[in-house]
């Protein structure tokens, strides 16, 4: 008789934001190296755009970790404006979650000299809706790396990565597989992996061609539903 599957529990995978641990390829590449480039930078305010999933995340926490950089306004505080040179990061700025006033000033405050600012949106910097023309101003001045579509060494690179994460191994043929029949984003890789590792845990099944092959039809079916 067959064993009836596991439910698994669906808990997030801690991943890794460590800089060693962020992939790069050409999408990201840029991006990358702005990051690396602080506090060297020729502009101290600097705009990271790209989709959901595309790694801005990541980007702005290995940044965080080299700077030292407080989150604005999350951590329910101003950041410093005097003394030594403030770092700050503020992510999701096409959000609004935000007082434009307060921004307005931190970025003014940084255009002076008083440190720099990492801010990212998934939003285009001309697309980013602010009302307040002296922000909307600071935001446009503001060195913009764009995160491009990654392509498939990239993806990869990913896939592996949050497989890792998971602590789940999957064969770099059946990525390469997997890769050649899904959409090429980070957010259906990154799903992708959430299905792999909860398929896996319920039947106790091998990840091979035959599993994956299975989740890929129905993200399909799911897709096409929604659209």
């Amino acid at each position: 008789m067959r064993r009836p599957a596991q439910i698994p529990l669906d808990l997030p995978a801690r991943s890794s934001m460590a800089r060693d641990d962020l992939v790069t390829g050409p999408a990201n590449a840029l991006a990358a190296e702005a990051v690396d480039a602080w506090p060297h930078w020729p502009h101290p305010v600097v705009l990271i755009t790209g989709p959901p999933g595309s790694g801005k995340s990541h980007l702005g926490a290995a940044w965080s970790e080299m700077s030292g950089a407080v989150r604005w306004p999350r951590e329910g505080r101003e950041p410093p404006v005097g003394g030594a040179p403030f770092a700050v990061l503020v992510e999701d700025v096409d959000r609004g979650a935000y007082d434009e006033n307060g921004l307005f000033a931190l970025l003014n405050v940084a255009r002076l000299g008083g440190g720099t600012v990492l801010l990212t949106s998934r939003e285009a910097r001309g697309a980013v809706a602010v009302s307040l023309p002296d922000l909307r101003s600071r935001l446009r001045a503001a060195t913009t790396v764009e995160l491009r579509a990654p392509d498939e060494m990239l993806l990869s690179g990913v896939i592996l990565k949050l497989a890792a994460d998971r602590q789940i191994a999957v064969d770099p043929k059946v990525v390469a597989y997997a890769l050649s029949r899904m959409e090429r984003s980070f957010e259906a890789a990154a799903e992708f992996v959430r299905r792999v590792d909860r398929a896996a845990l319920a039947g106790k099944e091998r990840i091979g061609r035959a599993l994956v092959q299975r989740i890929l039809e129905d993200m399909a079916v799911e897709s096409n539903r929604s659209s």
